[in-house]
């Protein structure tokens, strides 16, 4: 999808600030510093619209991002970093899972996990969480500019194991670097959007 212009519309701390429209939405989840910002921002072909940063759990809201005035982008917060309260991980907890059981126009989510390691306890939990609330997923494997291909074969099994995906889950090895992964990634995206 060629994007011509890309905006945050809103950045949402409660239930109550997210944006009321029937647009379609796609969320990105996935661990603190597994790089959806970057993900987000080379999907779009822009260089900070969806601000990166080099400390983990910094994204605490919900941002949406209005692509060409008919498709949003979700960033939610990151989760499993350390350093984030116990309190307020459990603020967010409510607001990020009102948003994936009962928004009406989310078509699906791509769930990021790191392709060097396996993933970790949180992750797991959140693909059978999306799995058992059927929440369509592209699970994206992000970093693989870090691996050698072989290696990187090797992780992918891994992953798909740990993440219980079935056959015909889609598993895309993505690198916000070198852009490999982002054409496929833009027509799984695609093929969750209505018609």
């Amino acid at each position: 999808m060629k994007i011509k212009q890309a905006e945050l519309k809103a950045a949402a701390h409660s239930i109550d600030a997210f944006p009321e429209w029937d647009i379609p939405e796609i969320s990105f989840l996935g661990r603190s510093n597994v790089g959806k910002s970057s993900l987000i921002n080379k999907l779009i072909g822009r260089k900070n619209l969806a601000r990166t940063s080099s400390t983990p759990g910094k994204t605490r809201g919900l941002y949406f991002y209005l692509l060409n005035g008919k498709l949003c982008f979700v960033d939610l917060p990151g989760y499993g970093y350390a350093k984030i309260s116990k309190k307020e991980r459990q603020r967010w907890a409510p607001i990020i899972e009102a948003y994936l059981e009962a928004r009406g126009n989310l078509y699906g989510c791509v769930h990021l996990v790191d392709c060097r390691h396996e993933p970790t306890e949180d992750d797991r939990l959140m693909a059978d969480w999306l799995r058992m609330n059927s929440i369509p997923r592209i699970t994206a494997a992000t970093k693989a500019d870090k691996l050698s291909r072989g290696a990187l074969i090797r992780q992918n099994r891994v992953i798909r194991s740990q993440l219980g995906l079935f056959e015909e889950e889609l598993l895309i090895p993505f690198s916000a670097q070198t852009g490999s992964g982002r054409d496929e990634l833009w027509k799984a995206i695609s093929s969750l959007l209505p018609h």
